[in-house]
């Protein structure tokens, strides 16, 4: 019997503290126009001192868990998306697990950035496929406002922390239909945190982005694995239900809805309340429109994701 996997059910959390476009205004050189209008950003979720990456993704967890009608004792895999890890070792998803009071099984952190998630689940689905796990916990959690320099308006406006959740069960009928996963190297120094453990912590801890050029390469590549991912599948754009993107700028969000054919209320946008959440995005949004009763069972989706490195990504499913 061919084994597939499915959402069983999603889960999400934010931050209770919100940090608007003008409180923004009185923290570094920018306005509320110039943001709206280049990014479609309103306001941002930021982690309270005291709130980890760990607490975020536990929140996350828990939330899909009960929309599951799962316990916590039913994971046998947990892979987690984070840039953001609350230490250099354990992995947050061993941080994650131990919160749980999960025993034994495997769990490991992914980390591709922006397209974290959609690794993430990419990862999950593999093993869901090849029956070495049954019912697997993804999560997308992020701080990304500890990366940033909040005097540099370039970065500092776009950014926000959150995390989201979804549960993978195997199946005897298509859940996940294909998966699309790839990585440029050469694309390094477009988008980054110059500093490290490996380089004697030389360089800047914050993150540095060269926003025209990474806006340029990513509405290019995000049009050819719309193309990928259709084809893979003997699909047209016709048949896709639901866009949910990386929620990184409208424009990028818009370009993408314009390649599929898709008025925009066919796609999920959480950009204007949520800014750029990095690999929680997706499932932050994939959340909500399930929770606001949007997205049905039935309804065929396509995730796609851009981020540094350069990475990124897609996922086509039936929820």
């Amino acid at each position: 019997m061919t084994i597939f996997s499915r959402v069983l059910g999603t889960g999400s959390y934010l931050p209770e503290k919100v940090l608007t476009n003008g409180d923004l205004e009185g923290m570094v050189d920018t306005t509320d126009q110039w943001i709206r209008e280049r990014t479609g950003i309103l306001k941002r979720h930021v982690a309270g001192p005291d709130e980890t990456c760990v607490d975020l993704a536990e929140a996350a967890a828990r939330n899909a868990l009960d929309a599951a009608g799962l316990k916590p004792t039913d994971i046998d895999l947990i892979v987690m998306a984070t840039t953001t890890p609350d230490q250099v070792f354990p992995s947050s998803a061993c941080l994650l697990q131990q919160r749980l009071d999960i025993h034994g099984c495997a769990a490991f952190d992914v980390q591709a950035v922006c397209t974290g998630f959609v690794y993430a689940v990419a990862v999950a689905d593999k093993f869901i496929r090849t029956g070495t796990s049954k019912c697997a916990l993804v999560v997308g959690a992020e701080t990304l406002s500890r990366l940033l320099n909040w005097e540099d308006r370039g970065t500092s406006v776009l950014f926000g922390d959150g995390a989201g959740a979804v549960i993978l069960g195997a199946s005897d009928e298509p859940g996940i239909i294909s998966t699309h996963l790839h990585a440029d190297g050469a694309y390094k120094d477009l988008l980054q945190v110059p500093a490290g453990i490996g380089n004697g912590q030389r360089g800047s801890p914050f993150m540095e982005m060269r926003g025209n050029e990474v806006f340029r390469v990513a509405v290019t590549t995000l049009g050819r694995i719309v193309d990928e991912t259709l084809e893979a599948a003997g699909m047209d754009q016709a048949d896709i239900d639901w866009l949910i993107p990386h929620q990184a700028n409208i424009r990028i969000i818009q370009a993408t809805a314009r390649k599929l054919n898709l008025p925009m209320d066919r796609v999920v946008v959480t950009v204007d309340e949520h800014g750029n959440t990095s690999a929680a995005s997706i499932p932050l949004a994939f959340d909500q429109a399930v929770r606001d009763g949007r997205i049905r069972r039935g309804e065929t989706l396509l995730m796609e994701a851009f981020g540094g490195g350069f990475t990124w990504g897609s996922v086509l499913l039936t929820y």
